[in-house]
């Protein structure tokens, strides 16, 4: 082969790679105009393909996103780890509201003798005035139980006490739901002379003066619980 012969070779050899080079971009071009007119919008990093992975220099030179020709500031910051980006911090979750709290039982202790007469399970006129300010209260709030236990003193025997107790709160259950209190929310119980308030403090009394010093532990505790 003369020397003329092998140039031509060897600008074939370099023309014909460039040409085909320029053909695909001719050939991408008319693509993107041959589907309904409309062209990609621009991207201002470049990648592989539209929305993908965005090219980047390597780590030793900044790992930087390569930038195009129609890279600007305010349209191209929203890519992460490029020029420009800004994590926006996530809000922090709104705190649970704390629950309500569970009210407290409300209780009041009724003396006994200004409820019934001594040895008596029949409401005196002052035993039912207080009941019906208790009863007019209930009528104006929440509640969720009313819970009613008769006590009496250590005279006499304690079966008696115990049964005596007992018609008491029925005494004061049976009035409360004349007055329109619900009787499915009044539990009426007695515990007889189980639980003294008194203690020792009459010890050595008898007849009236024990009578008089035993008064504290002949009651009535109504307990009024869930009030709202």
């Amino acid at each position: 082969m003369n020397k003329l012969s092998a140039k031509k070779k060897l600008i074939g050899m370099i023309l014909f790679p460039a040409f085909l080079t320029s053909a695909a971009t001719v050939s991408a071009g008319e693509s993107d105009h041959s589907h309904g007119g409309d062209v990609a919008q621009p991207e201002g990093y470049a990648s592989e393909h539209h929305e993908g992975a965005v090219w980047r220099s390597t780590y030793d030179l900044g790992n930087h996103c390569w930038r195009t020709g129609y890279w600007n500031e305010e349209e191209h910051k929203n890519i992460e780890g490029c020029d420009g980006y800004e994590k926006v911090a996530e809000a922090e979750p709104e705190p649970e509201p704390a629950p309500a709290p569970v009210p407290a039982p409300e209780t009041k202790s009724f003396d006994a003798d200004a409820f019934f007469d001594f040895d008596s399970a029949q409401l005196k006129p002052e035993g039912r005035a207080e009941l019906d300010d208790l009863a007019n209260a209930l009528q104006t709030v929440s509640y969720e139980a009313v819970v009613v236990v008769g006590h009496t003193d250590r005279i006499g025997s304690p079966a008696y006490n115990q049964r005596l107790s007992e018609r008491r709160a029925d005494a004061v259950k049976s009035y409360l739901m004349s007055k329109g209190i619900d009787g499915s929310r009044i539990y009426a119980s007695g515990k007889g002379e189980e639980n003294p308030v008194t203690g020792s403090a009459c010890n050595g009394k008898s007849g009236q003066a024990l009578k008089a010093c035993l008064a504290p532990d002949r009651r009535v505790d109504i307990e009024v619980s869930g009030v709202r």
